[in-house]
C-alpha cells in the first residue's frame, strides 16, 4: 500500500428531495473542479420546516482528496 496525503475542504449541499441528494449534490459539483476525490464526512444536517413538512435540506460535509506530487 502506497502512503497518500490528502487534503480536505468543507462543502455545503442542498436538496428539496433528501439529506442523500444535498450529499450527492455537493460531490457531483467539486468533482467538476477537484480531482481524485476519496472521502466524505457529514459534519452537519439542517432543514427548512414549511407547512409542517421539510422543504428543503442542507447537510454540510468535509471530502477529503489526494494531493499530487
Amino acid at each position: 500500500m502506497s502512503e497518500h496525503v490528502y487534503k480536505s475542504v468543507e462543502l455545503t449541499g442542498s436538496s428539496s428531495k433528501s439529506s442523500d441528494d444535498a450529499i450527492r449534490v455537493a460531490i457531483e459539483r467539486a468533482s467538476k473542479t477537484i480531482r481524485d476525490i476519496r472521502w466524505f464526512h457529514v459534519t452537519d444536517v439542517r432543514g427548512h420546516v414549511e407547512g409542517g413538512k421539510i422543504a428543503h435540506w442542507q447537510v454540510t460535509l468535509k471530502i477529503g482528496f489526494t494531493l499530487e506530487g
